[in-house]
């Protein structure tokens, strides 16, 4: 099948889903005409209801297939003066591609990179271009591998066969926003169902009926395998048919991400083309780590690092840990792409491109993308103003990173809780130190106390040996934060901020190690001398995880 013709199959199968929409109401409307010709009782009454329940998904999924006119970023947007280097080399790739360059260019602050065209007419009449570049991605890329990306998304609208193939991609657009929202409607009503039973179920056990409880519990099970009813029939008509489109229009979207590969090499250049492919994914789990592991530290604390560093920060990452990445480079493999995924798997996007024959261009753009902004610091805190909610604008700023771990481990420590406090409370009676801890496990109670915890089921009935082994990673965590925030509480700890490893907690002194002390405490045959030695004195250093 010929380019033109996937294009208009893709077409067709979006005015499809329209008619599917126009039909099922057409019915439901009809119905509800019969209806009114029936002498009004309760039974047409609950008919009526019936057809306007099912009408709601019906209409949903209409509407849904209305894109949004403007669907704006959250993003900073440069101007040719802001930046004017970027702008010409975007321009430049647009013109070697034969293609309209971009109208604006918007700064974000994801690890993606994406040319969106405000077409008309079903994506046959082509708009205003807007490049959406992630200053992540800019952060981690030189600047040969980001031409190399920023060509493969301009390569989209070059010609690659017809002139019709963006009506693919506004097609595939649609059905996957239909599919994302009945998806996320149906879970949630799914946990709503869920929830309500199981609280039903409480109700009725706190009550003494057994037979309510157990009806209620296998209403949570239902709903927990899926909800029922009519708006899931309806639901799934319309998500059954945009996965068939998806699936229809999935090879003819793919041969176009390997074309713009292809258009990519070409204008680009081979090596920098495949090398950008291989290090977007390292940079995506990189930037996981980082907000995960330091952009988090301050979001319990209600902080944020000085200005220009919840973006920059990333690059500063992305500098102390070169080995690292080395290594991530080296481990990632090749994940498959998700089921409806447009991008080819990257094993096969790569052999594509290093099929090609050698261009010689490896001197190319031998620096950093970063390089191409005018400013780079002050982009990056502008960026902030513009990609921040007011919410999290509105928060106070540390002095520093060190400072910004420092008042959140504070803060930490000093409302530090957890499930074997309550538990050492209920058994004791008394408040849950650690030393009430300790004085348990030397009266070989710590196990009665750990049999308050919350347990899984295979804990529940274990007994002995195997109990203590169900429990004892819970204890292990939970004893180190006691340990850690008593010692906090007696000014005895000191937090170590650095790029190169994880954040770390030091125990000053020459005492034993946290975790052999918390060990031993917990062995078998217990020992608490070591955790006890820490409390007056300080110890060494210890990981945080």
């Amino acid at each position: 099948m010929g380019a033109t013709l996937r294009a208009a199959r893709a077409l067709l199968l979006l005015v499809g889903f329209h008619l599917l929409g126009f039909a099922l109401l057409a019915i439901l409307a009809g119905a509800n005409a019969v209806l009114l010709l029936w002498e009004p009782t309760a039974v047409t009454l609950l008919l009526h209801a019936v057809t306007v329940v099912l009408a709601v998904p019906v209409l949903r999924g209409v509407f849904l297939l209305r894109l949004p006119r403007r669907d704006e970023p959250g993003g900073l947007r440069v101007t040719a003066e802001d930046e004017p280097r970027l702008w010409r080399v975007v321009g430049e790739l647009a013109e070697r591609l034969d293609t309209g360059a971009p109208s604006e260019i918007v700064l974000t602050g994801e690890v993606a990179a994406t040319v969106r065209e405000r077409s008309r007419l079903l994506g046959l009449l082509p708009g205003k271009r807007r490049l959406e570049l992630g200053l992540p991605l800019v952060q981690g890329l030189g600047e040969a591998q980001l031409r190399a990306v920023l060509a493969h998304e301009l390569g989209h609208f070059a010609e690659h066969g017809t002139r019709f193939a963006p009506a693919t991609v506004r097609t595939r657009t649609r059905l996957l926003r239909t599919v994302a929202h009945f998806g996320t409607r149906e879970r949630a009503k799914r946990e709503r169902d869920r929830e309500r039973a199981t609280r039903k179920a409480a109700e009725a056990a706190a009550q003494g009926n057994e037979d309510g409880r157990l009806r209620q519990e296998r209403k949570a099970a239902r709903a927990e395998r899926g909800s029922r009813g009519t708006y899931r029939v309806m639901t799934r008509m319309y998500t059954l048919y945009a996965r068939l489109g998806l699936r229809a229009t999935l090879a003819a979207a793919r041969r176009h991400e390997l074309a713009a590969d292809l258009a990519a090499a070409r204008i680009a250049g081979r090596d920098a083309s495949v090398s950008a492919l291989r290090e977007i994914p390292v940079l995506e789990a990189a930037y996981e780590h980082y907000t995960g592991r330091y952009l988090s530290l301050g979001v319990d604390s209600e902080l944020l690092p000085p200005r220009g560093e919840v973006f920059g920060g990333f690059g500063a990452l992305l500098s102390a840990r070169t080995l690292d990445l080395l290594r991530m480079r080296d481990g990632l493999g090749t994940p498959a792409p998700a089921r409806h995924d447009a991008h080819p798997p990257l094993a096969e996007r790569v052999r594509r491109i290093g099929e090609l024959p050698a261009d010689g261009r490896t001197d190319e753009g031998a620096g950093a993308a970063l390089d191409l902004l005018a400013d780079p610091g002050r982009t990056l805190a502008e960026l902030e103003d513009a990609a921040l909610t007011p919410e999290l604008l509105a928060l106070p700023r540390t002095d520093s990173w060190q400072d910004l771990l420092e008042r959140s481990m504070e803060r930490e420590m000093r409302e530090f809780g957890s499930p074997l406090h309550h538990a050492l409370a209920r058994y004791t009676g008394r408040p849950p130190t650690l030393s009430a801890l300790l004085g348990v496990i030397d009266e070989g109670r710590l196990w009665r106390v750990a049999q308050r915890l919350p347990l899984s089921d295979e804990a529940t009935a274990a007994r002995g040996r195997a109990f203590r082994e169900f429990v004892r990673p819970s204890l292990r965590d939970a004893m180190s934060g006691m340990a850690l925030a008593e010692l906090a509480a007696h000014g005895l700890l000191r937090w170590e901020f650095s790029w190169e490893t994880a954040p770390r907690v030091l125990v000053p002194g020459d005492g034993p190690d946290l975790d052999a002390a918390v060990e031993a405490a917990l062995a078998d045959v217990p020992d608490t001398g070591p955790l006890r030695a820490l409390l007056p004195h300080a110890g060494t250093a210890d990981p945080l995880h």
